[in-house]
């Protein structure tokens, strides 16, 4: 295991992050920043089958933790006073036939009603399928182009979930919708206003919107996936790929130390107004989602904890802070990624125990 010095170790994180290693996971990066400074260590490896461990600052895929920054960029928006929160979207895509009550606010708090297009899991147990995401079919298709319009004409060609506005569920759907909405207003591509808006503020030189290129810039850990091909097991690196089947959803690509820079950034005010973060960091009663960030109990319920982690295939990020940008944990994880989420249990484990250690104790703000 690689420790950054610090003037104090932490001998339970990384007692956490080793654990990890031993369950499954091929290597974790992990950092956090809090009162006592940073702290930064790595276990594992960055590739099956050699010696080097993760590079600290390396380039990860962050899956879901785009939609913090895509809610961002929109936001921002509303702050120039280019769209309403309650605008109706269908006003400014009407090509989409999209229902006129869903909201900008909707969209990026999951309460469109619009489909999921990687498939939805109802509440009998029925599983109805969207684009091929998992098993040989993601893996020999990997590299083909969807168009974010297509991923959206996929998603309104199956009944809405619910009414605009009358419940929850979280859909990758709605945030494709805010990417082609951000182009929309701006006449400019998502990239370009990423840039704008989030990035080029913040300094996020690591940060990187990749629309249809494969690639993740070096240095990197690897990415795997495991699926079954005639009775046989196999495990494809899969670190290249084109993220256009996720989109907004969870295309982009970043580094520990730029989504530290960037979650306190924006719980510390330097990227929104009061009100509108305000808004942001509203939770839904069902979910606790706000508009693009989870907004959790402390450990042990004290306090709250601002947080949206994501995964894709083989690459995992974490982000967690409170509410005032003071204590954050970022993490980079790679492993073995497979159809049956195998390593969903001790992920969630791990995490849980990590958030105890960085927020527990009172360091979690109200």
């Amino acid at each position: 295991m690689s420790v950054t010095p610090t003037v104090q170790d932490r001998p339970e994180l990384r007692k956490v992050i080793q654990e990890m290693i031993d369950s499954g996971f091929t290597g974790v990066h992990l950092r956090v920043n809090d009162h006592r400074g940073e702290w930064v260590a790595t276990a594992g490896v960055a590739e099956r089958g050699e010696s080097a461990p993760p590079p600290v600052d390396g380039h990860l895929r962050v899956g879901s933790v785009t939609k913090p920054f895509t809610a961002t960029a929109v936001l921002r928006l509303v702050a120039e006073g280019g769209v309403g929160l309650d605008d109706s979207v269908a006003g400014h895509l009407p090509e989409l036939g999209l229902d006129p009550r869903i909201t900008v606010r909707m969209l990026l708090q999951h309460t469109s009603g619009v489909f999921n297009f990687t498939g939805e899991y109802l509440e009998d147990g029925t599983v109805v399928p969207g684009i091929p995401w998992q098993g040989r079919e993601w893996v020999d298709n990997r590299f083909r182009t969807y168009l974010p319009e297509e991923l959206v004409r996929l998603a309104l060609s199956h009944p809405a979930r619910f009414e605009p506005g009358t419940d929850w569920s979280y859909s990758n759907t709605n945030y494709v919708l805010a990417r082609l909405l951000i182009e929309r207003l701006t006449g400019r591509s998502l990239a370009e206003e990423m840039q704008r808006l989030v990035l080029g503020p913040l300094g996020l030189s690591h940060t990187l919107v990749p629309d249809t290129r494969t690639e993740v810039p070096a240095p990197h850990a690897h990415a795997y996936y495991r699926y079954e091909e005639d009775g046989e097991l196999k495990t494809v690196d899969v670190t290249r790929q084109n993220p256009s089947w996720i989109s907004t959803g969870g295309d982009m690509i970043s580094t520990t130390r730029d989504l530290h820079t960037f979650v306190s950034a924006l719980m510390g005010g330097r990227l929104l107004p009061a009100p509108l973060l305000a808004e942001m960091c509203e939770p839904h009663p069902k979910a606790g989602y706000g508009l693009g960030v989870f907004v959790q109990p402390g450990p042990g319920g004290e306090g709250t904890v601002i947080t949206h982690n994501g995964g894709i295939a083989g690459h995992a990020a974490l982000l967690y802070s409170t509410p005032d940008g003071s204590t954050t944990l970022t993490a980079a994880l790679n492993y073995v990624d497979d159809a049956g989420l195998s390593l969903a249990v001790p992920f969630q484990r791990a995490t849980q125990r990590l958030v105890e250690e960085v927020f527990g104790n009172g360091r979690a703000e109200a």
